[in-house]
């Protein structure tokens, strides 16, 4: 993280962007966007809005997300142990929604916002899905660095 980082903690359940869906009617094919992400791309926008600089974010972007989810019920134990995360409980999200799909939620809710002018400026990040630990809320934290382009840079890629 730089002096430069912006950190945006979102609350609530983080939630896929939905694939386009495509219906005919009266012989005609049409194609709309469900709208099941519109909560979390609302909460994402009101928790950002405050870090919307006065001119968009220009060049290259690094975003990172760490996306938190609510545990279900099934990892923990029963009775008098209701409250107790059970030994076998997982640390990661391994579930639907996919990486991709949250991804693509939150860059899409930064760019109607005017974080910058299009989410293709993210060129860099990272993504990781887990529970949440107790006594944690779920929702995402994001960070969004601008990236210089310097020899050096190229050894955050993956190897």
């Amino acid at each position: 993280m730089t002096d430069q980082t912006i950190r945006i903690d979102v609350r609530g359940d983080p939630k896929g962007q939905p694939r386009p869906r495509a219906f005919s009617m009266g012989g005609r094919v049409r194609v709309y966007n469900p709208a099941t992400a519109e909560g979390w791309k609302s909460a994402i926008a009101t928790a950002a809005l405050p870090f919307v600089p006065p001119m968009p974010l220009q060049g290259p972007l690094r975003v990172d997300v760490a996306f938190v989810f609510k545990r279900p019920n099934a990892h923990f134990g029963t009775g008098k142990n209701a409250a107790v995360l059970k030994a076998t409980a997982p640390q990661f999200h391994v579930a639907k929604p996919d990486r991709d799909n949250l991804d693509k939620a939150v860059l899409d809710a930064l760019t109607t916002i005017g974080m910058w002018h299009d989410d293709a400026q993210v060129a860099m990040g990272t993504l990781a899905k887990r529970y949440a630990r107790p006594g944690e809320l779920a929702g995402a934290t994001i960070l969004i660095e601008p990236l210089l382009e310097a020899a050096e840079d190229a050894q955050d890629a993956p190897q």
